[in-house]
């Protein structure tokens, strides 16, 4: 089995140059014979608040369809975030395209503060993405600050916890102490994906990361590294490598 993260940059507001980047890098995974494939958070607008609004999606988009090909065609499931307009209220939320079977959403569960002002938050989108053997949840940043969170998938029999953040340099150093807890803690193997470069006034502090059920750090991405991070699952160890992107 082979799932991987990307670390690269989004412009916001620019969809269609953020979209053509998304299918280079599928397209780079299929051939890498990746199963799951997961971007950061609203990572087809770039991480935003005011102009959520304005760049959000809706729940069957047509902007989507390009996407779903991909992951017919590769018979790879993928994961890329956005603003999400459902029933009359927005989310910060990520697509689950599947290779086959109808997208599923998630919405980011709990918000940063100030996110408050421009996206809701909910419970009741949450897929439980199942690969082989494995279990998958998701998260979306600030869901990593709540332990109820990582805790409530265990609980769901998850055994991949898949945070997909937007993350400082300051930020990431918290989010790593806290996923190697949540890894060790709750047996989950944990896969981050993180911006790199400069994005919403802020540098990301990138580093995206694959860690064991036992905590331990398999591998990452270098704090700039434009790539995909590849964990393996052969037996039952995990190894991860690098994939550098252009």
């Amino acid at each position: 089995m082979k799932i991987a993260v990307v670390q690269v940059n989004s412009t916001v507001g620019d969809i269609q140059q953020n979209l053509e980047a998304h299918y280079r890098i599928i397209e780079a995974a299929i051939e890498e014979d990746v199963q799951l494939i997961a971007f950061p958070e609203m990572s087809l607008t770039g991480y935003c608040r005011k102009e959520g609004e304005k760049l959000a999606f809706t729940e069957h988009d047509s902007r989507l369809n390009k996407l779903k090909t991909l992951a017919t065609q590769g018979d790879i499931h993928i994961v890329v975030g956005a603003p999400i307009k459902i029933k009359g209220k927005l989310y910060i939320g990520a697509f689950v395209i599947y290779p086959k079977k109808p997208i599923g959403i998630y919405t980011k569960q709990y918000l940063h503060d100030g996110e408050e002002l421009f996206y809701s938050s909910s419970m009741h989108y949450n897929p439980i993405i199942k690969l082989g053997q494995e279990r998958i949840s998701l998260a979306i940043c600030a869901d990593i600050n709540n332990e109820n969170h990582p805790r409530a998938a265990c609980k769901n029999g998850s055994t991949i916890y898949l945070p997909c953040i937007f993350n400082s340099e300051e930020g990431i150093k918290k989010g790593y102490e806290q996923l190697r807890t949540y890894a060790k803690d709750y047996s989950l193997n944990i896969l981050m994906s993180n911006y790199n470069g400069e994005l919403w006034n802020m540098k990301s502090g990138g580093k995206s990361a694959f860690w064991n059920s036992n905590g331990e750090l398999v591998g990452c991405l270098n704090a700039n590294d434009l790539g995909i991070l590849v964990a393996e699952k052969k037996k039952e160890k995990w190894a991860t490598r690098k994939l550098v992107l252009n």
